[in-house]
């Protein structure tokens, strides 16, 4: 019994690691509440309970990667008789399109990297208007989300933004390196200001990303799902869209632009002089010292890129498989042929992906135990329904 004691705080402190215990309880709670609500209550009730408690995974992502809880409510579901094995294939089998893009597409765009960093490098040096700035990041981010995965471009504004932080804090370390001498209050301000400068410009890039993604087909993963079902291409799904996105998409940037003019929430910080002169000079130094082979992988890049966009404008393959494409191309044309370099630019993607096939499943429960079944009755049924 003694021996037992430790064995079972451990079992416990490593059950879903370092998440917090009252969430740790309440999954547990859940795990043990739910056979007895399938057995003594009804499997419709349950699936809905079940549907909830996955959506409070989700909603609780911070303290704990939804993959984990919400993978043992479906095992759970799965054992209890809620679903089939069966079912949850074909789920996951008829979006297979979806598991496509985020598998290939995502490591694709992690190939043109260096190329998106320049570009959103060479913007913030020229630009000095704040609200300029603030809208071109913004609008930049939309164009690329558009034909682009927007968690790939928001993690290349971070890897952009990071780098930045880093430059200024070895030019600072560094004295006068292009800072000039300044005292310790007068630093931690400018830090602070700094910092406060780059929050507003991630956040304006990552709803950039948001407005551009909802345009066409490759932007967001259900938008593949909608277009499935619809059977439109990327043009018609972007002229059906239009006269929603488009308007949002207005809106988005007029809202950018007001935020940095009225300084409202923490927005309209402006860049320190000495930092954007630091940045400045970090930029030119690093442009004028490429390489020819850094010249060569840019280049290929920019090419691989137009492809990129020509091929899924005119839709000439599956998007999955064009993610593939552009993974070949530009890693055989740029020398990248290890496997571990290239085995580096999945592992963005394969969490989603697993946290993807979880959400199928909770699908296909949806659609097993007809849970939507008395809403959608219930909606037909109302006057003037079309």
């Amino acid at each position: 019994m003694i021996a037992l004691a430790p064995l079972a705080r451990a079992l416990a402190g490593n059950f879903l690691g370092t998440a917090p215990a009252w969430y740790k309880r309440a999954i547990v709670a859940c795990l043990l509440f739910n056979p007895l609500l399938f057995a003594f209550a009804s499997p419709f009730i349950g699936g809905w309970c079940l549907v909830a408690e996955f959506i409070f995974c989700l909603s609780a992502a911070l303290r704990c990667y939804p993959l984990q809880p919400g993978g043992l409510l479906v095992l759970q579901a799965l054992l209890c008789g809620l679903v089939s094995p069966g079912a949850v294939y074909a789920e996951t089998s008829s979006n297979l399109p979806v598991l496509l893009l985020l598998i290939f597409m995502v490591a694709g765009i992690h190939f043109l990297r260096d190329l998106l960093e320049l570009m959103f490098m060479r913007l913030l040096c020229a630009v000095e208007s704040n609200v300029l700035l603030a809208v071109l990041f913004c609008a930049l981010a939309g164009l690329l989300s558009a034909f682009l995965d927007a968690l790939t471009v928001v993690a290349v504004i971070l890897t952009v933004v990071h780098g930045f932080y880093l430059v200024y804090h070895r030019t600072a370390a560094a004295g006068s390196g292009g800072l000039g001498e300044v005292d310790r209050d007068a630093q931690r301000a400018e830090l602070e200001q700094f910092r406060a400068f780059l929050r507003g410009l991630v956040i304006h890039a990552a709803v950039g990303t948001a407005l551009g993604g909802v345009c066409t087909l490759v932007g967001e993963p259900q938008n593949v799902l909608v277009a499935e079902l619809a059977g439109w291409d990327f043009g018609e799904f972007f002229w059906r869209m239009a006269p929603v996105s488009l308007p949002v998409v207005v809106v988005g940037l007029i809202t950018c632009a007001v935020l940095e003019r009225m300084r409202w929430f923490g927005f309209g910080v402006a860049l320190p002089t000495r930092v954007r002169r630091a940045l400045v000079a970090h930029a030119q130094t690093t442009t004028a010292g490429l390489s020819a082979e850094a010249r060569a992988r840019l280049c290929i890049q920019g090419v691989a890129a137009l492809a990129l966009v020509a091929a899924l404008a005119w839709h000439v393959a599956a998007i999955g498989l064009i993610g593939l494409a552009l993974i070949v191309i530009a890693t055989s044309l740029n020398g990248i042929v290890s496997e571990h370099q290239i085995g580096h630019a999945f592992t963005a993607a394969l969490p989603f992906t697993a946290l993807l096939v979880v959400f199928f499943a909770v699908v296909a429960i949806i659609h097993q135990q007809q849970l939507f079944t008395p809403l959608i009755a219930a909606v037909l049924t109302l006057e003037g329904t079309p």
